[in-house]
């Protein structure tokens, strides 16, 4: 196990009961878990239903406190704000807003974070193109398929580039395609410096992303490790070569009884149905055939793929810098105004003799009310600044 540094979330003994209304314990739904997930890695949460997953990821969350134990995320409590704005999640329902088309959803949650006007536009469309929507983007969500949904709930658990990325049944729903392109951006992701949590019932999904996975079963760890490890059968030896003639194969088996080994199964092997599948729509592709819908995505989002200088960057401080030179300009304009005044000696003139513009002067301002009690308050103020001897002096010449 890594040391706690290096750990983006770290649980010890964490363990969550339900209770009822009279404080009974109902269902221990997480027991004594015990997880370190490091940095730039993709982590499998597998299990049953009932399992504890989604109570874990609750919890990792901050919308779930723990019973027992303890739980950091990049080593400070679930609750920190500043936590919660490096994290991106995708739960198992969608639960988008139906009357908000997908330029409207994705500019919502940008919001959310703060982030200036020209930024989200500028990640809706490279969002909106990652997940093929670009072509629907003014459709309402709530006309989606359960498919076109995931994929509109992917783009927004990415708007702010978090640091981690927690899915929960990601690919319910998508169509191979989708499911492809969504398995090569969790690699690319997890590539680029960020760390993914990846709860799923589709095995085969992990198995493909995953670099370690921990199994849950009645809400306690019962398997964990690097995925190839588990999977390995180390008391057999696969070979795999050419296609084999009779003759070489009684060979074979001759060479293996010599060495008191038997010959398990012999046997072509197969392509996988999804590579199959993506074979056929690429070449349905290529003859430019129409379809309905999501289309195939494109490119990864660019501001998901930059390399980043510094390990652990928080976003809520490069969201601030980022915003600064559009409210610098504000405060320029406030102090322009009062400035002019101060240099225009016929205002000077009349705020100290308290004569009146007339009215029809270059002067006077157009349709600007003048206030008296602000000019009498400037008048005291330069009063002030010229000294009591120049004031009785002005006020003698007055009375003569």
């Amino acid at each position: 196990m890594t040391a706690q540094g290096d750990s983006v979330v770290c649980t010890m003994g964490l363990t969550k009961i339900f209770r009822d209304f009279w404080m009974r314990e109902k269902v221990t739904a997480v027991s004594a878990l015990d997880m370190d997930i490091r940095s730039r890695e993709v982590f499998g949460l597998l299990g049953p239903n009932g399992s504890g997953k989604s109570t874990t990821l609750k919890m990792i969350l901050g919308l779930l406190f723990p019973t027992k134990g303890s739980i950091t995320i990049f080593g400070k409590h679930p609750s920190n704000v500043r936590v919660k704005s490096r994290i991106g999640f995708l739960p198992e329902e969608s639960n988008l807003y139906p009357f908000l088309d997908a330029r409207e959803t994705l500019d919502f949650y940008g919001r959310l974070f703060h982030q200036p006007r020209r930024q989200r536009a500028r990640r809706i469309d490279m969002l909106l193109e990652m997940v093929g929507l670009q072509s629907v983007a003014y459709r309402r969500v709530g006309e989606y398929s359960k498919g076109m949904q995931r994929r509109i709930g992917l783009a927004q658990a990415l708007i702010n580039d978090p640091d981690l990325l927690i899915l929960d049944e990601p690919t319910s729903g998508l169509d191979p395609l989708g499911t492809r392109q969504f398995k090569d951006l969790i690699r690319t992701l997890a590539e680029r410096g960020k760390t993914v949590i990846l709860s799923s019932h589709l095995l085969a999904d992990v198995e493909d992303v995953c670099d370690r996975v921990c199994i849950l079963y009645g809400g306690k760890k019962r398997a964990a490790g690097e995925v190839g490890e588990l999977l390995a059968k180390k008391d057999l030896t696969q070979i795999t070569t050419d296609s084999l003639d009779e003759a070489t194969m009684e060979k074979i088996r001759a060479v293996l009884a010599g060495a008191d080994k038997q010959l398990v199964d012999v046997s072509h092997p197969h392509d996988k149905l999804e590579s199959l599948f993506l074979r056929i729509v690429e070449e349905a592709r290529r003859q430019r055939l129409t379809t309905g819908g999501a289309v195939s995505g494109g490119k990864v989002a660019e501001f998901l793929t930059r390399e980043e200088s510094a390990e652990g960057r928080n976003i809520i401080e490069s969201l601030v810098a980022e915003a600064l030179p559009e409210p610098a300009e504000e405060p320029q304009a406030v102090e322009a105004q009062p400035a002019e005044p101060a240099v225009d000696d016929e205002m000077l003139g009349e705020l100290v003799t308290g004569k009146a513009v007339e009215p029809g002067t270059a002067e006077e301002p157009p349709d600007i009310p003048i206030s008296r009690q602000p000019r009498e308050i400037d008048r005291g103020i330069i009063e002030g600044l010229l000294g009591d001897e120049d004031e009785k002096s002005s006020e003698e010449g007055g009375e003569k």
